[in-house]
């Protein structure tokens, strides 16, 4: 594998630095134009050269909550697209959710989609295991079986579907403890979501669509960190969406139950007065919500309550959201946006530095996930997983570009800033100069 030296990159943000890549791994940092590389028993002769000045450098990127929808759905997406989406947005790692046909729910599944990661290349995939057998939320899954797999799962999740059942779900954090496991619960009590369509609020009255009231999502998330508690177990609280959501997990933090929290890109930015227009690329799991849910969301990511950014990447193809609202699929494709969405609602607003970015879509992700070799520093003897980032452009997101298969895409003609430039999985560039290699 070739040298590559990345010249004058703003390292998490920071001041320029030189960094060389050697093989697999980084083989010094520096500030810019400060070491002799033979000094220190090191060569960039032949070394590619990437000229980054200007440009941010940060850890790959890694996501917890992925819809690769392989096997069983290939109509929407792949493990080769979706990965391939993932390095066009500077991701190196994600978590493939576990409702595909059939449903990860066994060792055999997991290691499928593993393996299809391993194969083509453009970043790692780690499978995330059901929890209940088939979604269905009756009997447990073989959660130690996909553990003790190829796959080694550590994440568990019914995602699509909320593990509604007390027991299960206590059933559920007491197994994964035994292996430093974490249950990931999509928080959505059914019994209240019946019928919904929208967020419940002003908006859903004036135009006469079932609310999707926010204590579902809050009555789901209060009932499961007591039980983490009671168990002295981990949970993940996927796509949270409301102030009131955010409440609770503080709470919770505030007494040390071990409860970590995503947000989506979409919930950062967009709101439930999207849906005036009844266009059903706006139709998501949880729902839009209100413009104060959206601000005390972006608050809580600032200040930490909030752990990690994830962008819950759901394709559809086009017949499934080319339809009336009521009939449409739930779900936005984002791998490919969320850095510049994070960087319109949380750098440029001042929220978060290009560091609290690293921590919240790179290190934190990885380590709640056991993402080996991911989420590290960039500094010598690291894994080479990175992403440089044009922080300087602005461009209208257009959906026919995309590497993802599908195209429901809610950013399409829409003006985002930032845009990943260069990827690299351990020192292999997957994207250059905004292409796929």
């Amino acid at each position: 594998m070739s040298k590559i030296l990345i010249r004058g990159a703003k390292v998490l943000g920071g001041e320029p630095q030189d960094v060389l890549i050697d093989g697999q791994t980084i083989a010094a940092t520096a500030r810019q134009g400060e070491i002799d590389w033979s000094g220190v028993g090191l060569s960039a002769e032949g070394a590619q050269v990437v000229e980054a000045a200007g440009k941010v450098l940060l850890p790959g990127l890694v996501d917890l909550h992925t819809h690769l929808r392989e096997p069983g759905r290939e109509d929407s997406e792949t493990v080769l697209t979706g990965t391939r989406a993932a390095a066009s947005g500077g991701y190196t790692s994600v978590f493939a959710m576990a409702n595909t046909f059939p449903v990860a729910d066994t060792a055999g599944v997991v290691e499928q989609v593993y393996r299809l990661g391993q194969e083509h290349g453009y970043c790692d995939v780690q499978p995330i295991g059901a929890v209940t057998v088939g979604l269905e939320g009756r009997k447990l899954a073989e959660l130690g079986a996909m553990h003790e797999s190829a796959a080694g799962v550590t994440v568990f999740s019914d995602d699509g579907k909320c593990v509604d059942d007390a027991v299960i779900m206590r059933r559920a954090l007491e197994y994964v403890k035994a292996f430093g496991g974490v249950v990931a619960q999509h928080a959505q009590e059914p019994r209240l979501t019946e019928g919904a369509q929208m967020n419940e609020g002003v908006v859903s009255a004036e135009l006469g669509l079932g609310g999707w009231p926010a204590v579902a999502e809050e009555s789901i998330i209060a009932r499961d960190v007591l039980l983490a508690e009671h168990v002295g177990s981990r949970v993940h609280i996927c796509h949270l969406s409301t102030a009131g959501s955010v409440e609770i997990v503080r709470w919770a933090k505030s007494r040390g139950i071990d409860v970590t929290a995503e947000v989506t890109p979409h919930h950062l930015l967009l709101t439930d007065e999207l849906v005036r227009t009844y266009n059903p690329v706006y139709k998501v799991n949880p729902p839009l919500r209100t413009e104060r849910d959206v601000l005390a969301l972006r608050e809580a990511l600032a200040d930490g309550t909030i752990d990690i950014v994830a962008t819950d990447h759901a394709p559809h193809p086009h017949e499934d959201k080319d339809c009336e609202w009521a009939a449409a699929a739930m779900g936005m494709v984002g791998l490919e946006t969320a850095l510049s969405v994070v960087q319109e609602t949380m750098v440029d607003t001042g929220l978060l530095t290009w560091a609290g970015v690293a921590e919240r879509m790179s290190f934190k992700p990885a380590e709640i996930g056991q993402a080996k070799g991911h989420g590290r520093p960039v500094s010598a003897g690291e894994p080479a997983n990175l992403t440089l980032v044009d922080t300087e452009y602005r461009g209208s997101v257009d959906p026919a570009g995309f590497a993802s298969r599908s195209r429901n895409t809610p950013y399409e003609g829409r003006e985002l800033p930032g845009r990943v430039t260069h990827t690299w999985l351990r020192g292999k560039a997957t994207l250059v100069d905004g292409k796929l290699t």
